[in-house]
């Protein structure tokens, strides 16, 4: 009888395994890629444990275990992987707010975490990853520039909106919306937050969330309400494209809710093609 994978916490001595494991999808990878480039493997240096299956120069799967759980497994070992993550993670309980990552990891994890860990707020089981290398296909927006540190008072309402309107709740309710601002003015000083600003309102706005060496992922993108239909979409998104693949990684990607169709026309519009596909769980 074949025993189930173990999971482990793994440590510096695992990095250049991990890094082999996410090199074989770096669009997909992108946000612990990003991680274990700035922190390397250390569960102290992450901030999180980083669990794997495997050993010596080959790992079949990994999961960072941090504020998402975001699993990441080669193709034809999501399975197994889940198993042997659902097992840590029921041991030390649920202490993340969303489980997020490649859909053929995330799904088989959350159907054994669900008994336990359901209900939960929200399941969206496809939303398409998107990616774009090579210049817009649309004329980008002059006006979209890299949000300036006097302005986060000005980019926090259009954030706080874009996020509750996003994720269905507010980020303002935990901390009093500490945690979120500090989060927004990371972004801005490292030059990932842009935004249109015209009268002390912002228009248009995204952050590239995400940032490895081979790829970016572009998030919290919003057009203010009044300003919707009117192409300020696409254009926004094509200078968001043209300022990260010029400043931060080659490849720009990002996912959207697969029942978004006015969002996913315009991904379209600006060059993006959909290269797989992520799933969400939010609690």
């Amino acid at each position: 009888m074949l025993r189930s994978p173990t999971a482990r916490v793994l440590d510096e001595t695992d990095e250049p395994a991990v890094r082999r494991l996410l090199a074989l999808d770096p669009v997909g990878a992108c946000v612990i890629a990003g991680r274990v480039e700035v922190a390397g493997t250390a569960p102290a240096a992450l901030g999180a444990p980083l669990w794997g299956i495997g050993g010596g120069r080959s790992l079949d799967a990994i999961c960072l275990a941090g504020a998402n759980l975001i699993p990441f497994a080669v193709p034809g070992a999501e399975r197994a992987a889940a198993t042997a993550f659902a097992e840590r993670a029921r041991r030390g309980g649920r202490r993340c707010s969303t489980i997020v990552g490649p859909a053929a990891a995330v799904e088989p994890l959350w159907e054994l975490l669900e008994p336990t860990w359901g209900p939960a707020r929200d399941h969206r089981p496809r939303q398409p990853l998107l990616a774009v290398e090579g210049p817009p296909a649309v004329a980008p927006e002059p006006r979209v520039r890299p949000v300036r540190p006097a302005e986060v008072d000005v980019l926090l309402p259009a954030a706080v909106a874009m996020f509750t309107e996003e994720v269905g709740v507010s980020p303002l309710r935990v901390d009093g919306g500490a945690g979120y601002r500090a989060r927004v003015e990371d972004l801005v000083r490292a030059g990932q937050s842009l935004a249109w600003i015209e009268d002390g309102q912002v228009l248009f706005k995204a952050e590239i969330g995400a940032v490895s060496r081979a790829a970016c992922q572009v998030q919290g993108v919003w057009v203010a309400p009044a300003l919707r239909g009117r192409g300020l979409g696409a254009a926004g998104m094509a200078a968001v494209v043209e300022y990260a693949r010029t400043a931060i990684a080659p490849v720009v990607s990002l996912y959207v809710n697969d029942y978004n169709a006015p969002a996913r026309a315009v991904y379209r519009r600006v060059g993006f093609t959909e290269v797989g596909c992520y799933a969400s769980v939010l609690f």
